[in-house]
This record gives C-alpha cells, structure tokens and sequence, in this order.
C-alpha cells in the first residue's frame, strides 16, 4: 500500500484476516498512534506517508534487537567472541552483496 491509499474499515480489516473486530479495532488504533495510517472525518482512513526515523528512535531500536540477540546468544551458550565473530563475518557478507548491487 502507498501513502494516500484507501485503509480497510475494521469491519473489512477483521473480515479479511479472519480476526475478532475487537482485535483489528486495537491494530487500527496502534497504526494510528504510530502514524502508519491516518484518519480524515468524511473520508475515511488511509495510509499515511512514511516519515524519516530519528537517529534517536534508530538507536532506540537498535538496542531493542541488540537485546534480543545477547539474551539468544546466552541461551546458545555462545561467549562474546563468537558473537563479535558472526556479527563481523554477516556484516562483510551485506557489504559485498551492497557493492554488487552498487555495480549493476
């Protein structure tokens, strides 16, 4: 969907994904409070243009899933060199794909 698209009612919305109306009523309203969709009186709900991330929310969100990987690690057993390992060894892999898109 593109910004200024037409959203589906919750009626719709539920309808389609086979879910409770009380549950795509709750989705609606969190994509409302994050700006994803916007509500117009008269004319109904669309999708909202995307705004630029902050470097703030950015890094808020990049500690979330650095969260998430250690505790995983931790449950691996995995020690921080391996982890350090993985990360540089994934992180030189999207380089070198990156640099063969640049190419084409």
């Amino acid at each position: 969907m593109r910004p200024g698209d037409p959203f589906p009612s919750v009626r719709a919305l539920s309808k389609a994904l086979k879910i409770n109306p009380n549950t795509a009523h709750k989705v609606i309203t969190q994509l409302i409070s994050e700006g994803l969709i916007e509500v117009y009186p008269g004319l109904g709900t669309v999708v909202g243009v995307r705004r630029s991330s902050t470097a703030a929310e950015r890094g808020v969100l990049l500690k979330k899933e650095l969260e998430q990987l250690v505790v995983e690690a931790k449950k691996l057993g995995l020690d921080l060199n391996q982890i350090t390992e993985a990360i540089t060894q994934h992180w030189h892999r999207l380089d070198a794909a990156d640099k063969v898109l640049a190419r084409k």
